[in-house]
């Protein structure tokens, strides 16, 4: 171990009490430095004796590179670039377009249809690993928003158009919309008072100043 390697140890020792995978792979590493045996090292990061082995075999390998929490044991696996944006795609898109009888994805059913022959490029990975890779790109699990389904027959297609469009000429595309209608609203405070009692607003029942709509242009190049 060269001295700037066990300076970046420290480092990431000290600060990387949120990175659980890379911290506990540095202080194997520092361990083994030190000159203390597999057994205690493995007692000390609560970890199997053979991953301990294995994470001191990748480091006189690969380096540091070994820290990476994408790198599970054995030789990495390599994925591209356009892979990733492939599984991300994917991922975020609803699995009744692609096909799948089902309204969402879960790790293995996702892993399961970017290995099969359905998939258009076809990636193998795990579920750890997928969701790795997905939390790297900002793809989270989240809780689902109703909105109105349209009953287009051609729904699929105008938007497959809408997106293919958006995503190639970005500069050249505006959404317009409108909101409305608007109204003056009192807003509810806060105030001191009896039990029971509470202080009271006059509702607005009559637009003595008409209504008004609020119309809105975005455009998606200069955002």
């Amino acid at each position: 171990m060269t001295q700037d390697e066990g300076r970046r140890l420290q480092q990431l020792v000290r600060r990387g009490k949120h990175d659980s995978v890379r911290v506990r792979r540095a202080l194997i590493i520092m361990a083994s430095a030190s000159g203390t045996p597999v057994p205690a090292i493995a007692r000390l990061v609560a970890a199997h004796e053979d991953t301990v082995r294995d994470v001191i075999h990748m480091f006189n390998q690969m380096g540091l590179a070994c820290l990476n929490p994408q790198w599970a044991g054995g030789r990495p696996r390599q994925i591209s670039e356009d892979d990733e944006a492939f599984i991300v795609a994917t991922a975020t898109s609803h699995p009744r377009r692609l096909g799948r009888p089902f309204t969402r994805w879960s790790l293995r059913k996702l892993a399961d249809y970017l290995a099969g022959r359905d998939s258009n490029r076809r990636v193998v990975l795990s579920p750890e690993r997928l969701r790795q890779l997905l939390h790297a790109n900002d793809v989270s699990w989240q809780r689902t928003r109703t909105w109105k389904e349209s009953t287009d027959p051609d729904f699929d297609a105008k938007l497959g158009r809408i997106e293919h469009v958006t995503n190639a000429f970005p500069d050249r595309c505006f959404a317009f919309d409108q909101f409305g209608p608007l109204a003056i609203r009192p807003q509810q405070g806060a105030r001191w008072a009896l039990a029971g009692e509470p202080g009271r607003l006059p509702a607005t029942y009559h637009r003595t100043h008409g209504i008004r709509y609020f119309h809105g242009c975005y455009s998606l190049g200069d955002d």
